[in-house]
């Protein structure tokens, strides 16, 4: 079975069958323009037709109407477009233009709109979430007006190629339980004594927030009822319900029916088929994520003749597009250990980076406690994107891997050839060189010395057309200079995906059996490298808790003597260093010296690290704060998403500052959904109390004068943003013009922050709807200002961006604006 395969057409015929009773209308006229936007994988963005929205001079498009004049006085016009036989829109302004479409309504009417193969789109001005992927199943609940409804699709280059499909469903319920998009484990026969999870979509078509839901769920005569969280106006959510499956005895086919409740009372129901397997079958398994409470699931090749303790597991990442449970089952089972493949949020998700790796670390918890691996046979592997991620966590948590293989992969997202980053790597231009190192977790070449912990295994085919073996080849070359313990294969003529040997290759896992990974007491030489402590601090007993500056790239070389009972570190970049218990023996004295200085003649370790800040010289010292930066919380401004994000719109403003709070919140909450699988709490900020939603990550839509939250968690911050003016440290810049995303500690937790999305005036905050924060491996600094111009003119319309210090405060060092 190819694990590449996905099936878009299966999605698509099941999109089409929402409810019960329905019509669509099927857009087949629109209008097309472009070139005008280009979107890259940082915080830079330029939007000819948004800029045109938020100054208001944007014109009703009509076929030959001039949209613009570019830099060289050519006139941009509209043109006609007319869908092609499967209903799809083709052009080559799509590559990076919009797609205008109308639809005129005799009345008020909700309906879902869904479009296929887009970035994002304006419905009336309003923005909704897009469906780059063209997955098919991104519905939008929205509310015609009587007359004239638009809508503006943005497209990149997938939509000029695959081409854009658009539909209005017109359901006959306004509140639907959705099928298309649902995530279930399979029952697996033997483990089927708990209940399981379970996620599901909810649309809601009112004008209300559904609130007091529940889902009942029953299976053969079992039965379940889960409480259900809000879904607000208009919008979607993805929930989790709770199934219990104590009566299936046989294997195949299993009917859950499934209820929604409001107040007791029954508003829709479907019923969703499961399937029952054997132990010794592949299957999937589902966990609720701490990143935000959301079902989420990962895929078991079991092993062969069944669990043993202290077997191996090997953690398989797959490749774009690829299910989860599809990896997995390019895999033979072994009788030696388990395989285990979790879903980096979605098919492509976040390329193994941001969330996609915390999903793969959480799959990892989760398998070690199900299966209880021995520590020393852990082992982590994938294909092509997932090679790329066996690249990338291999170099981030060295320790953690007795072995790393990566197949078909890229070693870096900058580097890969079909990367959408827009900046040079060599760029010397202070702002984009200040969002390239927000970047630097993501540069595995400036972490390869990390894969000194691990052996490697890299395999690739020497024909291979979508990931050049070039990548390889360079690999191999950066190893060769350093490490002695790596092997390299060219499968002959090997594709892209010449059969599930492309990942289940026997010399591979020999390669694995072959190796185990060392116990902390066997480690004397540490070489170690991070760019952020926030996401890995440490390689077995010795660690960076803080930098000198942020996100640039710390090291630290570290030699322990038995025999003197000493520890010898060289660093670099460091500014807190740590010593963690396993150095040495509990109470046994040793000698350390960092940077050809003695800092301590008599150190004993306990159950607790020891800590050595450097202040002009090195001198032992106190764990930092939790007020601080340090391992626990670092920045950047995407890290306030990780801890169950809430998402607070200010209603504390104008109706039109309100409406953009509610609109940009919800546009968020959208993309999250798609990208991530996952669920977003959205609440006014008049129902957020601190106590009612402790050490959850906050995500804050708007400013001290249109956010009434504003007050209780930022009040310290030393970036202050009101109507009219933006204050960062000493810094003062006026108008309604400037948007901002920054972030800043949460006062009263250890490690939860807050996430800022706001601007000067509605002009100012209109200009962050578009963003590219959710792309794997996006680059934001702690704090990120910019004007509208930046839709024009690029990085000479960012006003400021930086790093706080580590005490969280302004610096001028670590502040740039555009030359």
């Amino acid at each position: 079975m190819k694990p590449t395969f996905y099936l878009l057409l299966l999605v698509g015929l099941l999109c089409t069958n929402i409810s019960y009773a329905q019509t669509t209308h099927a857009f087949t006229e629109g209008l097309v323009v472009g070139p005008c936007h280009q979107y890259g994988r940082e915080a830079i963005y330029k939007d000819q037709l948004t800029y045109q929205l938020i100054h208001k001079t944007f014109a009703v498009p009509a076929e030959g109407k001039t949209f613009l004049t570019d830099a060289q006085g050519k006139e941009l016009k509209w043109q006609r477009v007319v869908a092609d036989t499967a209903k799809r829109f083709r052009h080559a302004a799509l590559s990076n233009g919009y797609l205008y479409l109308t639809y005129t309504a005799p009345k008020e009417i909700m309906a879902l709109l869904q479009v296929a193969g887009h970035a994002g789109l304006y419905f009336n001005g309003v923005p909704r979430g897009g469906d780059a992927n063209q997955y098919g199943y991104m519905y939008s609940p929205v509310k015609l007006k009587k007359g004239v409804n638009e809508i503006l699709v943005r497209v990149g280059m997938g939509g000029r190629f695959q081409g854009v499909m658009a539909n209005l469903i017109f359901p006959a319920k306004n509140i639907l339980i959705s099928t298309p998009d649902i995530t279930l484990p399979h029952i697996v026969l033997t483990e089927n004594a708990e209940p399981v999870w379970g996620g599901i979509v909810l649309f809601n078509l009112t004008e209300k927030p559904l609130t007091d839901l529940r889902l009942r769920a029953v299976i053969q005569g079992k039965e379940i009822i889960t409480d259900v969280p809000a879904v607000t106006a208009l919008n979607s959510r993805k929930v989790g319900f709770k199934m219990d499956l104590s009566a299936v005895q046989q294997k195949g086919e299993v009917a859950c029916e499934l209820t929604l409740l409001q107040n007791g009372k029954a508003i829709d129901q479907k019923t969703i088929p499961l399937q029952a397997v054997s132990s010794n079958e592949h299957y999937s398994n589902t966990f609720i994520s701490a990143i935000d409470g959301s079902v989420q699931y990962f895929g078991v090749a079991p092993q062969k003749g069944g669990q043993k303790d202290t077997a191996a597991l090997f953690l398989s990442v797959h490749g774009a597009g690829v299910e989860a449970i599809g990896q997995a089952r390019a895999y033979k089972s072994k009788d030696w250990g388990t395989l285990v493949a979790p879903t980096n949020r979605r098919p492509r998700g976040f390329n193994w980076e941001d969330w996609g790796r915390i999903d793969a670390l959480e799959v990892l918890e989760v398998a070690k406690k199900k299966f209880n691996p021995n520590p020393q046979k852990i082992y982590l592997t994938g294909h092509s994107m997932g090679g790329h991620g066996s690249w990338y966590l291999g170099a981030t948590y060295p320790g953690k891997w007795a072995g790393v293989a990566p197949c078909a992969g890229y070693p870096t997202l900058m580097g890969y050839g079909s990367a959408d980053g827009k900046i040079p790597e060599n760029s010397t231009d202070k702002v984009e060189q200040m969002l390239l190192r927000a970047s630097n977790p993501s540069n595995v070449m400036a972490l390869a010395s990390n894969y000194k912990a691990s052996g490697i295994y890299i395999l690739h085919g020497d024909a291979d057309r979508t990931v050049s073996v070039e990548y390889a080849r360079t690999m191999r070359n950066t190893l060769g200079a350093f490490h002695n313990d790596f092997s390299y294969y060219e499968y002959p003529n090997g594709s892209h995906w010449y059969g599930d040997h492309s990942v289940d290759w026997p010399a591979l896992f020999d390669f694995f059996q072959w190796h185990r990974s060392k116990k902390v007491e066997e480690i004397d030489v540490i070489d170690f490298t991070t760019a952020n402590p926030g996401i890995s601090s440490n390689y077995h007993w010795a660690g960076i808790e803080q930098q000198e500056i942020p996100l640039n790239y710390s090291r630290v070389q570290a030699k322990r003597t038995l025999n003197d009972k000493s520890i010898t570190v060289t660093t670099d970049n460091v500014r807190t260093f740590m010593v963690l218990p396993g150095a040495f023996p509990k109470g046994q004295s040793f000698k350390l010296k960092i940077d050809e200085v003695e800092v301590c003649s008599d150190c004993k370790l306990g159950d607790q690290p020891l800590y050595f800040t450097k202040n002009g010289k090195w001198a032992t010292a106190e764990k930092p704060t939790i007020a601080q930066r340090g391992s626990h919380r670092n920045g950047t401004f995407k890290a306030a998403f990780n801890h169950r994000m809430v998402f607070v719109y200010g209603t504390a403003g104008t109706k039109e500052e309100n409406e953009w709070a509610y609109n940009k919140a919800r546009y968020d909450a959208e993309t999250w959904y798609y990208r991530g699988n996952g669920a977003v709490d959205m609440i006014p900020d008049r129902e957020f109390t601190p106590a009612g939603y402790a050490d959850r990550g906050v995500i804050l839509f708007g400013n001290a004068t249109t956010n009434s939250a504003w007050t209780t968690l930022l009040s310290n911050s030393p970036i202050q943003i009101q109507r009219g003016s933006i204050k960062v440290g000493e810094e003062q810049l006026t108008g309604d013009n400037l948007g901002a995303y920054f972030t800043y500690p949460r006062p009263d937790s250890p490690f939860a922050s807050v996430a800022v999305v706001s601007g000067s005036g509605l002009a100012g905050m209109l200009a962050t709807e578009s963003n590219q924060y959710f792309t794997g491996g996006s680059g934001f600094p702690d704090y990120f200002i910019f004007g509208t111009d930046m839709l024009k003119e690029g990085t000479k319309g960012v006003k400021l961006a930086g790093f706080f210090d580590n005490n969280w405060q302004v610096t001028k060092s670590d502040a740039v604006k555009a030359q």
